[in-house]
């Protein structure tokens, strides 16, 4: 990627997506009926496209999607966060939250973590109103981050906001430093979280087998082209 992508880049993707799946407005059902911002870098570092992305997805006269289908995800860019909440306070958004310390977040995702601190981010996340859950995205590291230790410092750092942590388990790349947590330590954690009220769903994973499961791809060839990537951050 050597730049971010414009709006009407980012709703062709939208659209060829639905001609594809023959997906046609005069359909009973829709076939693509959410959007997720995700997986193509910090969508917030490119507010602006993807702002006026949101407005021609959710528009009436446009694609019409309802701007409660559209989820917005980042490692926590805190001013454009603001900005998010009062443009689109229906819109929903995911953080890449990952570890309950700043600590043991820098450790995991050094980049992420170095300008706004989990303080900061929890803050801006209690200034969003209405009654939508913000959801926050957890990759469960064996011996990392996957502890009753760890899972009680994530409830009583999300406990106060209306939330929800989805539980990733570590997708494994070969030569990598990090490990897949046990099946046990998954559903402990993921018990702590339900016990404290706080929904913790298990987003399993598809296509480990064939190694195309979620960051497993694009890791591959970025460690063919580098291999000192393969001791990198999983997020």
């Amino acid at each position: 990627i050597t730049r971010n992508l414009k709006a009407g880049e980012i709703v062709g993707q939208l659209l060829s997506a639905r001609r594809l799946m023959l997906d046609r407005p005069s359909q009973h059902k829709r076939l693509i009926s959410n959007v997720v911002f995700m997986g193509q870098g910090e969508p917030l570092y490119n507010y602006r496209e993807v702002s006026k992305a949101i407005g021609f997805i959710t528009d009436g006269d446009g694609i019409a999607i309802g701007r409660r289908k559209i989820v917005v995800s980042t490692v926590g860019v805190v001013p454009a966060m603001e900005k998010l909440f009062k443009d689109w306070p229906q819109v929903q958004l995911a953080i890449s939250l990952h570890a309950p310390t700043d600590e043991m977040r820098s450790a995991i995702m050094p980049a992420a973590n170095g300008r706004w601190p989990l303080s900061e981010v929890m803050a801006a996340c209690a200034k969003k109103k209405g009654r939508d859950r913000i959801t926050f995205e957890y990759v469960l590291l064996k011996g990392i981050n996957d502890s009753p230790l760890e899972a009680a410092a994530v409830v009583e750092l999300v406990g106060r906001i209306p939330s929800i942590v989805n539980l990733i388990p570590y997708n494994p790349i070969e030569g990598g430093q990090y490990e897949t947590s046990t099946n046990n330590a998954i559903h402990r954690f993921a018990s702590i979280l339900e016990d404290a009220n706080i929904p913790a769903p298990i987003r399993w994973p598809r296509g480990r087998d064939i190694n195309a499961a979620c960051g497993q791809l694009s890791t591959q060839h970025h460690v063919a082209a580098n291999p000192t990537m393969a001791v990198s951050s999983p997020v």
